[in-house]
């Protein structure tokens, strides 16, 4: 199936500019060859890895939450390599302060006036380690720079690098010595996500290729580069979505509203989410459109952080993952649609 592009006056829908078949299939190799790198570093985990990636594209941040030694810090690394990307590590403890963060002012004595020193938000992939350590006061600091990409100290305002994204990191089971990540810090990550444990053979796997490079280091090449990555950005705004998939996003999220596990539903924000994340997941899939099994595929990592469980239920090991995947026994998927306009 192939997508046409839509004029301005579409009786189903916005208008949609659709991305030729050659640029996206250009966008995917390169994706699949990013996806090969990482995958030397963190093994056996593609699908996560995909997702993670999807967030990227899509331009958000993304937030890996899991046991420790599951290889989200590799991982994390090991983008920032592939896609070239300039790669600084903030450890989030619990003296952190917002401006070992944003950056301060210093005093410059032989020119006698206050200089501007950019803290670790200025780069182009930031790895927030163990975000849910450090107080909601430097959380904070990061609502900012991750939703309009600056940051002010005191009243002056800079800008942080293009491309920047926040990879996070968080340890669900420890309670002890970490502060809950606020709502409107959550809904600022794009997506969250999980590796899981590694099967038997992928296990044995990371063991050998351990043996094989008598290293720790595991290296990773370069296959991009930023203005490579903001190029295939680009091209994941032009791949068609069908008015009918728009609306099987949006009967998703209002069903979340009137789920009754729930004591909060997922906004407006978590259908965008899915809009921007279904044309980068289809984009890096090589397609010129959305499919319904792509909003199938991503609505856990983008839906399941923005609704919020009723505390009664917390002891019943209800979760929102889980919610959100119930959710999508139940909204029946467009029987029948185009990906051209009729």
């Amino acid at each position: 199936m192939t997508a046409a592009t839509t004029d301005t006056n579409h009786p189903g829908g916005p208008s949609n500019r659709t991305a030729s078949a050659s640029d996206v299939g250009a966008a995917a190799e390169a994706c699949a060859r990013v996806l090969d790198q990482v995958e030397r570093a963190v093994v056996g985990k593609r699908d996560a890895l995909e997702l993670v990636l999807t967030g990227i594209v899509a331009g958000g941040h993304v937030l890996l939450e899991d046991f420790p030694g599951l290889g989200k810090t590799l991982a994390a690394r090991s983008f920032a390599q592939a896609l070239g990307l300039e790669f600084r590590r903030a450890q989030f403890t619990p003296d952190l302060l917002p401006a070992d963060l944003t950056g301060s002012y210093v005093f410059d004595q032989k020119r006698t006036e206050f200089d501007f020193r950019p803290g670790p938000l200025f780069t182009g992939l930031l790895l927030a380690d163990e975000i849910n350590r450090t107080p909601p006061k430097t959380q904070a600091a990061l609502l900012e720079a991750m939703q309009e990409k600056q940051v002010t100290v005191e009243g002056t305002t800079h800008r942080l690098p293009v491309p920047f994204h926040v990879l996070a990191t968080a340890n669900p089971v420890e309670t002890e010595g970490t502060y809950p990540l606020p709502e409107a810090q959550l809904d600022r990550f794009l997506m969250r996500l999980q590796f899981g444990y590694p099967t038997a053979e992928e296990e044995w796997d990371v063991l050998s290729r351990r043996i094989s490079r008598r290293q720790e280091d595991q290296q990773v090449d370069a296959v991009l580069d930023a203005d490579g990555l903001l190029a295939i950005q680009s091209a994941a705004e032009d791949i068609f979505f069908h008015p009918e998939v728009g609306r099987y996003a949006i009967a998703i999220v209002a069903e979340t509203r009137r789920e009754n596990q729930l004591l909060v539903g997922a906004s407006p924000r978590g259908s965008l989410a899915l809009l921007t994340c279904a044309r980068a997941y289809a984009l890096i899939k090589g397609r010129t459109f959305v499919t319904p099994e792509d909003i199938k595929a991503l609505a856990v990592g983008t839906l399941a952080h923005r609704v919020t469980v009723r505390p009664e239920l917390w002891m019943s090991q209800v979760t929102g993952e889980k919610v959100i995947a119930g959710l999508l026994d139940r909204v029946p998927v467009p029987a029948e649609y185009q990906p051209t306009d009729a």
